[in-house]
C-alpha cells in the first residue's frame, strides 16, 4: 500500500520531465503556464515566451543609384549624333518635316536672352543645320556643348534643358527608322534635358525681364523689327506707291488711237496688256499705301512699348 502511494506521488514528476504537447483545445479563460524547470536540471526549461522583434532595415552602407553627371550626358548626346554624313539628307519627307519642327523647338523664342550669346548662337546654328539636313555640322555643334557646360549659368542650363526636351520629343515622334538612330538621339536629348531643366534658378536680384524683340523671319533671313526700321519701311512703301500711281496714270493717259497695230489680233493683245499693266500698277499703289499705314501704326506701338 505504501509502495503504491509512493508511485502515485512521484508520477507527476515523470510526466513533467517529458515535453508537454500543446493542447488542441483550451477553455476560454484558461491561461497556459509553462512548466517550471526540473529541480535536478533535467528536461527542458521554459522561463516564459519571449517575442523577438525582427525587422529589415536598410543599411546606410547599401549602394544607392548614382545619377550620371551632366558632362557624361552631353558626351552621350554627342555620340548619338555620330551618324553618316548623309543621314539627315536621306530621311523621308515626313521625317524631314519632323526634323524641321525639332529645329524650331530648339531655337524658338528669345534663345540668346535665355541661354546667353555663345550658347544661343550655337543653338541657332544647330537648328539651321537640321533645317538644311547637314549631319556633319550637327555632330560638330553638339560636341561643343560639353565644353560650354562649365561656363553656363543656372538660368542657361534650365533653358537649355527645356529646349532639349522639346526637341527630343520631336525626335521621339519620328518612330523607329533605320537602326534606331533617331530613338537613341531622342533618348539622349530627353535624359540630358531633364537633368538640365531640373537646375534650380536662384533669383537673387529682382531684375526686370527683358522685352522680347520682334523678329521677322523669311527663310534664313531674320530681321529684328524696331520702331526706326518700321518708319523707314513705311517711307519706302509710300514712295513706291506714289511711283506706281504715277506710272499707272502715265499709261492711262496714252490714247489708243495714237498707236498703230498691224492687225486686229495685235490690237486685242495690246489692249489686254494695257489693262493688265494698269491693274498691276493701281493695285501696287493701293497695297503700298496700306503697308505704309500698317508700318506707321507698328512703329507707334513699338515706341509706346519702349516707354
Amino acid at each position: 500500500m505504501a509502495t503504491a502511494l509512493f508511485r502515485l506521488h512521484h508520477r507527476p514528476l515523470q510526466i513533467l520531465s517529458n515535453p508537454i504537447p500543446t493542447p488542441a483545445f483550451l477553455p476560454r479563460n484558461h491561461r497556459f503556464q509553462p512548466p517550471k524547470p526540473n529541480v535536478r536540471g533535467k528536461g527542458p526549461s521554459f522561463s516564459g515566451l519571449v517575442a523577438v522583434p525582427f525587422a529589415l532595415t536598410e543599411s546606410s552602407d547599401s549602394p544607392k543609384s548614382v545619377e550620371p553627371d551632366s558632362q557624361s550626358l552631353l558626351l552621350e548626346l554627342a555620340e548619338s549624333f555620330d551618324l553618316p554624313s548623309d543621314y539627315f539628307s536621306k530621311l523621308p519627307n515626313d521625317l524631314r518635316l519632323d526634323l524641321n519642327d525639332a529645329a524650331f523647338d530648339l531655337s524658338n523664342g528669345p534663345v540668346i536672352d535665355q541661354c546667353g550669346q555663345e550658347l544661343g548662337d550655337l543653338l541657332l546654328n544647330l537648328s539651321r543645320s537640321w533645317e538644311l539636313a547637314d549631319t556633319s555640322t550637327s555632330k560638330t555643334l553638339v560636341s561643343k556643348l560639353s565644353s560650354l557646360e562649365s561656363s553656363l549659368t543656372d538660368k542657361a542650363k534650365s533653358a537649355l534643358g527645356k529646349r532639349l526636351q522639346a526637341a527630343g520629343q520631336r525626335f521621339q515622334s519620328m518612330g523607329q527608322y533605320g537602326q534606331g538612330e533617331l530613338q537613341r538621339i531622342a533618348k539622349a536629348m530627353i535624359s540630358t534635358g531633364k537633368q538640365f531643366a531640373a537646375t534650380q534658378v536662384s533669383d537673387t536680384s529682382p531684375e526686370q525681364p527683358k522685352k522680347e524683340a520682334r523678329m521677322f523671319k523669311f527663310g534664313e533671313l531674320q530681321v529684328a523689327i524696331t520702331s526706326d526700321k518700321a518708319k523707314i519701311g513705311a517711307g519706302i512703301g509710300f514712295v513706291f506707291g506714289i511711283l506706281s500711281w504715277q506710272l499707272a496714270q502715265g499709261v492711262q493717259s496714252i490714247p489708243e488711237s495714237s498707236l498703230q497695230y498691224a492687225n486686229d489680233n495685235a490690237l486685242l493683245l495690246a489692249k489686254s496688256l494695257r489693262g493688265a499693266l494698269l491693274a498691276l500698277m493701281y493695285s501696287s499703289a493701293v497695297l503700298s499705301t496700306f503697308a505704309s499705314i500698317g508700318l506707321l501704326l507698328l512703329a507707334r506701338q513699338l515706341d509706346s512699348e519702349e516707354k
